[in-house]
Parts: C-alpha cells; structure tokens; sequence
C-alpha cells in the first residue's frame, strides 16, 4: 500500500482559518492511498448486491471519485470479472454489471467479508489528521465558560476549574451527591468546544477494516456557506462533524474499550474513546461499570501519559492511534472510596460539585418553571425550601427543581389536568422522588 502520496496531500491541508480539515478528493487510484486489489474487491461486491448500477451511484456509496472508479473499473473490465451494461451521450451515463466470474469471485470476498460500504483511508492518514487538527483546534477560553454558564446557578469556581482541565486538555473528575448536577455540567462543557473535526468512515489497517464513523456521535455541524461548496472538492471517505460528546454510564464494559470485531460485517468498529477523538468521552457513574474503576482508569494510563492508545486485531495485530479525548469522569461516590491513590493522582483536575446556596436554589426553580412552561408559584417554592428541604435535610442541589417540576407536569397529564405548582403538587412530586408519605394528604389538591 502506498501511503506516502496521500500522506503528503493530508500535510498540505488548510491552516485553521481554512477549517474544516478535509483532504482533497482523490483523483488517481494512487491518491487514495490504497491497493488497487482492495478497491476492486469493494467495487466487485457492490456489484454483487445491487447488480447492473449506474457509476455516479457508486461514487456515492463507495465514496470515491468517479476518476478513481473509472480507473478500478477499467481494471476490472480488463480482467473480465466487470462488462458495461450500458452507456448513454456523456462519459458520466454508464452503467456496469459483474460477469459469470466476477459474480464468482465476488461471492468469495463476501463470504470473508460482507462490508461493500465507504472506502476506508490508510491508517497513516488517520494518525496524520488526528495529529494536525488536535495542534488546530481552538482551545477553551475564560471567556468561552463565561459566555457559557452566565447565569448559571453554580458557583463559579466549578466553572472555572472545569474549563481550566478542557484549556489543558486535562482527564477530569466531577463528584457529589445525586442530583446535584453533575451530568449536566458535563454535557454542557460538551459546548465549549469549538470548530469541526474530520472522522472517516473507515480506516484499513493491514487487510481489515475499521469502522469509525459513527452516526449517533457524529453530528454534521453548522457550516458556513463557502464550506458546502468546498465539501464538493474534497475526499468525501471523511465527514466533517462537530466536536464529539461521547456519554456513557454503567453500562460500559472493558469489551467496549477494545476494537470489536463484527463477524457478520466480516470487520471491527472502533471502540468509544476512539469514537471521541476531538471531543468528550464522559465516563458517568463511575465506580458502578462491570469492571473496577481503578481498572477501567488503568486501562486509559499510558494514553493519557504519551498521547497515544494501543489497540490490537483479533490475531494479535497491534497498531497505535493518537488518544485526542478528553476524559471526564463523574461521581455519587466520594473519590477516595473509588480510585486508590495512585489512580486519583492520574486525574488531572478534581472538581466537587455540591449544593447551591438558597438564592440561586430559587432561581434555579423560577428559571425551570418558565423553562417548562409552568407558573411559578412563590407559596410553593417556599414551602419546597422551607419545609420539605430543611425538615428532610437534603442540601439545595441543582438537579432537583427540574425533577420536581417534570413530576408535576408528568402528574397532571396522567389526570388530564392542566399543570399547577403549588404546595401539593410540589409536595407530592417530593415524595415519589424520596418514597415518603405526602405531607398534604390532599395529593394534588391546591
């Protein structure tokens, strides 16, 4: 495989006034830096599924440029495995179909293989653009934060620190009680992250094929006009996407830390961090995954330290990629009780997040009635504060006046009745979120 074409186009890309960082379309079979014997295979195999086919729809599928597939195409001709099935007025208006033997020879690439998708890009492209447009991308500001959570109910200093760990591109911890907002603040430094990366669709390392793309991570974002005329000019293997937010909870596995092989694709999808490149990978509640957290930590050390991630085929092939996630972790538990020392000291900033003094509880609470389109009503939130919060003890956290508030509209469209906020409505959401007997035995009278 010849990479070192495609690797000198990937160098001369676009500083970053010129972003997004997408790769000029390939015009030669030898600009995509791949084998021609890879390229016919995903030809041949497109054929096979979808028999006699315009060329311009398989420019769309393969994701390659007509003067690559006339080139592939003419390869195949000459080895008699692919015959013009017809063709129109222009160069464009042809329409190709295998032959006996290509039909052959293409039921045994599937039979290895189903995967007949998105061209892949070498692997060197792929460390190359992770490594340029890291060096690009524009760092987290003060300013950033502070246009960010203006007006938010937490205290500054928790913003504050947060950007710092993204600015330095830093792991990061968040811990505190349930429902104190945690998730949320996560989600939302997903925003300070400005600009556009480049995610292929696949990779090719050796003779296997890695998936990367992945639809419900990366969103298209919003571009500016001259871009989408751009977009028409360049390798369209690549997807310019929005910085990634990679969410995952208890549910992750150490199976989803590692390439996963698909057999009935015949190839691997990559694994989550991987997924995050240029964005968040956000690990929540850690300390209750299916493997211990000072494991899962361990299994991110030497990425975290060098940059740099190890991953390894099914035969015990192993290539490395840049690590370009920022990780953050989040918490019920107390630190301490979840990671040893010497994993703690492997976070780059710890960051408590607890309550909120009572000021900002209340605007908190106004602020999500307009949010959910409920009258505020100041006899219930005071009787919220004063009565339920002190006499139970719970501390005034972020998280509660929005499941309170979507409790009460969640009631009263059960009942058919319009939503009210008032001492029993709020009363009665309190006590499905505690399991504790209404005060106001009225349930929802007001």
């Amino acid at each position: 495989m010849d990479h070192s074409t495609y690797s000198s186009v990937a160098a001369e890309l676009p500083g970053a006034d010129d972003a997004p960082l997408l790769p000029p379309q390939p015009k030669t079979v030898r600009e995509t830096g791949l084998d021609m014997a890879l390229l016919v295979e995903l030809a041949a195999k497109a054929l096979f599924g979808s028999g006699r086919t315009q060329l311009s729809a398989l420019t769309t599928r393969l994701r390659l440029s007509i003067n690559v597939l006339r080139e592939v195409f003419d390869f195949l001709v000459a080895e008699q495995l692919a015959e013009v099935a017809w063709r129109g007025d222009s160069d464009l208006d042809v329409q190709y179909q295998l032959t006996s033997a290509g039909r052959q020879r293409a039921a045994a690439w599937l039979e290895r293989s189903s995967y007949a998708g998105a061209a892949p890009v070498p692997l060197a492209a792929y460390r190359a653009m992770l490594q340029r447009q890291s060096a690009l991308l524009a760092p987290v500001s003060a300013d950033d934060v502070a246009a960010e959570f203006a007006g938010d109910c937490m205290p500054a200093h928790v913003h504050q620190l947060a950007g710092a760990a993204l600015h330095a591109h830093r792991s990061l911890l968040l811990y505190g009680a349930p429902g104190s907002g945690k998730s949320t603040l996560a989600r939302r430094l997903g925003r300070l992250l400005q600009g556009s990366v480049a995610v292929p669709y696949a990779v090719v390392v050796g003779q296997e094929i890695v998936l990367v793309h992945d639809a419900a991570v990366h969103q298209p974002p919003s571009l500016p006009a001259r871009a989408s005329a751009d977009r028409r000019s360049s390798d369209t293997r690549w997807a310019q996407c929005a910085r990634p937010t990679l969410h995952l909870g208890a549910e992750l596995g150490a199976d989803m830390l590692d390439l996963r092989h698909d057999p009935f694709s015949g190839c691997y999808h990559a694994p989550a961090h991987v997924k995050a490149a240029g964005g968040l990978f956000i690990v929540d509640d850690l300390g209750r995954q299916r493997l211990p957290a000072a494991e899962l930590l361990g299994r991110f050390t030497q990425a975290l330290d060098t940059g740099a991630d190890q991953l390894a085929l099914a035969g015990g092939h192993k290539f490395a990629v840049p690590f370009d996630a920022t990780m953050v972790f989040i918490t019920n538990q107390a630190p301490q009780a979840v990671l040893d020392p010497s994993s703690l000291r492997r976070i780059g900033y710890k960051v408590h997040v607890g309550p909120i003094g009572e000021a900002a509880y209340r605007a908190l609470f106004r602020q999500q009635c307009h949010h959910l389109g409920l009258a505020p009503d100041e006899a219930a939130l005071t009787y919220l504060v004063g009565e339920l919060h002190r006499a139970s003890g719970q501390p005034l956290l972020a998280g509660f006046p929005h499941a309170i508030l979507a409790r009460i509209r969640e009631f009263a469209a059960f009942l058919g009745e319009p939503a009210a906020v008032t001492p029993a409505s709020v009363d009665q959401a309190w006590s499905s979120m505690f399991a504790l007997a209404p005060a106001h035995a009225g349930g929802r009278a007001a």
